[in-house]
């Protein structure tokens, strides 16, 4: 019997997705599952969500929650993050005091200065949640699906000798569009990705041997309808000749091209049809939203009459843990050390590559190099995370600084005055969550 733990159960709709997932497999169909939330209210939805699934589907397995994490890590086989530290009200700090000085986020939970804090205030939760795996269940995998993806990561890479790794849709989700768009049934599109944690690039893109780049260039050049639906990735492919991964909202706060000024922002980040164009505060606007909708939702959901569905879903780590316990093996991209994988990206950095998964563990793939004209934004982001990393780790507030001054968007509207004074702006604002810095005026 697998035992897997739920760290941050109170994201109820993504941990019924992936417990729904799991016990499609016969490896996990009577499988142990510990929820485990500091929120009560959360933790008990989500517990009661798990057993409906269960018992819609017959399944063998057993649930159990509770607030106390080391009692939950007792004989896990693989343990999977989706926490969020600070609350949805310290985040919104982090995106409003930028705004106040010019510098316009969309979501603000991967890089630039709302990333970085984010992941100032995570951090220490993550190492805290690997000690405790070191010592209790030291043979157990890590499933990561936190963001700061990418400077999490590589926080714990640095820090541990657990086995782990990061999660995100964004791969296989654009791979899905892509192929939508080209008319090619999604199995049979054949690509190889990799760069960061949403910035990883299709270096190959074919259809039974043939390369499918060109045909794209024609399809998103052409078809309107097409090119709208993700303005800021297809001018960026348009650009660069490779595709990036992950939204254009979230992409349009990676660089300078396309936040920078408000006719900018109205052209390219407004108007497009794709889940997330760009809005400011488009992903913090709808968290303020569930904050007030997600009981009545639940509630909706665990009605005995309300119909659900028990099909396996795409997410990755069902089929990662189904070939960790002795299932097929199983080819995802995954965030990993850079130890010559990408060899024009800094060397340890956490990087997005192909990594094989089976019961021996994980083999990430080597890649080779980005072509240049991508790995210049995406060498720059993975450099900015690395300082932001290390100075969490010395408690370096002036470190915090300079890798803000280096991001893209905050460097194209913000003088190094203009960034110094917001930092110390968000600095005071943090300085409650971050005991880590002994001192937080730079």
């Amino acid at each position: 019997m697998a035992k897997i733990v739920f760290i941050g159960a109170g994201s109820i709709g993504f941990t019924r997705a992936l417990v729904r997932d799991l016990l499609t497999f016969p490896l996990m169909e009577n499988a142990e599952i510990a929820l485990v939330d500091i929120n009560k209210e959360r933790l008990d939805f989500a517990l009661r969500a798990c057993k409906k699934i269960i018992a819609l589907g017959n399944y063998p397995a057993k649930v159990s929650a509770t607030t106390d994490r080391r009692k939950a890590l007792k004989g896990a086989d693989a343990v999977l993050i989706t926490i969020l530290c600070g609350a949805t009200r310290v985040w919104r700090h982090d995106i409003e005091i930028p705004k106040k000085y010019g510098v316009n986020i969309n979501v603000g939970d991967t890089r630039g200065p709302s990333g970085i804090f984010r992941a100032l205030r995570t951090i220490p939760t993550m190492l805290a949640i690997c000690r405790d795996m070191a010592q209790i269940c030291p043979n157990a995998i890590m499933l990561n699906y936190t963001n700061p993806m990418a400077m999490l990561c590589h926080a714990m890479q640095r820090k541990t000798s657990i086995q782990l790794t990061g999660l995100c849709h964004s791969v296989q989700g654009t791979a899905g569009m892509l192929a939508h768009w080209l008319e090619i049934p999604y199995h049979e599109l054949n690509y190889t990705c990799a760069g960061i944690n949403h910035m990883a690039w299709y270096l190959k893109l074919e259809h039974k041997g043939q390369d499918v780049y060109p045909k794209l260039k024609e399809v998103v050049s052409k078809n309107k309808g097409i090119y709208n639906h993700e303005q800021v990735r297809n001018e960026m492919f348009l650009a660069l000749g490779r595709y990036v991964t992950e939204s254009s909202g979230h992409n349009s706060e990676y660089n300078w091209w396309f936040r920078k000024r408000p006719d900018l922002i109205k052209k390219y980040c407004t108007k497009g049809t794709g889940w997330n164009p760009g809005h400011y505060a488009f992903i913090l606007n709808e968290y303020l939203e569930r904050d007030h909708s997600w009981k009545k939702e639940t509630r909706e959901w665990l009605k005995k009459d309300a119909p659900i569905r028990l099909e396996r879903g795409h997410e990755y780590a069902a089929y990662i843990l189904n070939a960790r316990l002795g299932g097929e093996p199983f080819i995802f991209n995954g965030n990993v050390p850079n130890t010559n994988l990408v060899t024009n990206l800094p060397q340890d950095a956490c990087v997005e590559v192909p990594v094989v998964v089976s019961k021996n563990g994980f083999q990430p793939i080597h890649v080779g190099a980005l072509p240049p004209q991508c790995a210049a934004l995406t060498g720059l982001s993975a450099q900015i995370e690395m300082m932001a990393v290390e100075a969490e780790a010395n408690g370096d507030p002036e470190l915090i600084y300079q890798a803000i001054a280096h991001d893209p968007l905050t460097a194209s509207v913000l003088s190094l005055a203009e960034i110094r004074k917001m930092v110390n702006e968000m600095f005071r604002k943090n300085k409650a969550h971050l005991p880590q810095f002994k001192q937080t005026r730079i």
